[in-house]
């Protein structure tokens, strides 16, 4: 008897320059069911302002495939994007049959995160308890998309939250693994570890090799250009710049907290984390009736 293969997705690759993030729409072919893989919504720091043409896209393509969205998922609570899965969850609720709100899912740690950044930005705790999620995904757990199954892995080290899903012969693993030319993520915010990371990379490539492993981000050298969505396994192994050939985790970790500590805070770090710890909701009116996000100030030189 032939063994049936393995259902394969349907993949939608889009790319969000300004932050150079990758969000994916996976569906089955057979049901239309799909999911929403870490959304983005725009924001302009210069203006304070919050548009959604991004995640509009979106909605236009779920709308042109006739897709019937049953989860919008994230990886982790994001430092460089603000997360659209709340705006996409209220809009998609107003289009389908009967008002259903897809249920916005992350991995069961986030509550570490919302605990660490909601007492840092004074986030009410109303608005960062474990329950703005409506789903909180255990490790190895599985879960429908149609006549698909998708499995929750969880990958440590950029941070204590991170987890991917593994959908047919594809694993969206956010912000683990970069392209091979750019190699892994930053493990220096709190709760990062570049040894969990390794880990995390390992588990990755000891799947087969024909796996395609979709990442969170691609920033593209100009020799490269185009940024690309997914590199396979046996690529990773081959070519990835900081897990290839016989790299062991002392050298991991020696070269990722070198590389870490000469990189900046990403641009959008502080609305980012106010934001995603909410699942995308926007923080409560002041009693002016104006939304706000609290913003650390550096001062140089003597305080007054």
């Amino acid at each position: 008897m032939i063994k049936p293969t393995t259902p394969e997705p349907t993949i939608h690759s889009l790319f969000e320059p300004q932050t150079g993030t990758w969000q994916y729409v996976v569906a089955d072919p057979s049901t239309h069911d799909a999911v929403i893989i870490d959304s983005v919504l725009d924001y302009d720091p210069s203006t304070q302002k919050i548009t959604t043409s991004t995640a509009d896209s979106i909605l236009r393509l779920i709308t042109s495939h006739s897709y019937n969205v049953t989860h919008i998922l994230e990886t982790h609570a994001h430092a460089d994007h603000l997360t659209a899965a709340s705006y996409l969850a209220a809009r998609l609720a107003q289009t389908t049959q009967g008002g259903t709100r897809p249920p916005i899912g992350i991995g069961r740690r986030i509550t570490q995160v919302q605990s660490a950044f909601g007492r840092k930005y004074e986030v009410p705790e109303d608005e960062r308890a474990a329950t703005v999620f409506d789903t909180l995904f255990d490790d190895d757990e599985t879960f429908a998309i149609g006549g698909l199954t998708a499995r929750v892995v969880h990958l440590p080290g950029h941070t204590p939250d991170h987890i991917g899903y593994v959908i047919g012969d594809n694993v969206f693993c956010g912000d683990s693994i970069f392209p091979p030319d750019i190699g892994t993520a930053r493990c220096d915010f709190p709760g990062g570890d570049a040894a969990s990371l390794y880990a995390s990379a390992q588990k990755l490539l000891a799947m087969p090799g024909h796996v395609r492993i979709f990442t969170g981000h691609d920033y593209p050298p100009a020799s490269r250009g185009a940024p690309v969505p997914w590199t396979s396994v046996s690529e990773h192994r081959e070519r990835n710049v900081h897990l290839a050939g016989e790299v062991g985790v002392r050298e991991f970790v020696e070269r990722r907290t070198e590389r870490d500590s000469g990189l900046a805070a990403p641009r959008l770090l502080h609305q980012s984390l106010q934001v995603n710890v909410r699942a995308g909701r926007l923080p409560g009116r002041s009693a002016d009736g104006v939304r706000l996000l609290r913003l650390p100030v550096r001062v140089e030189g003597a305080e007054w």
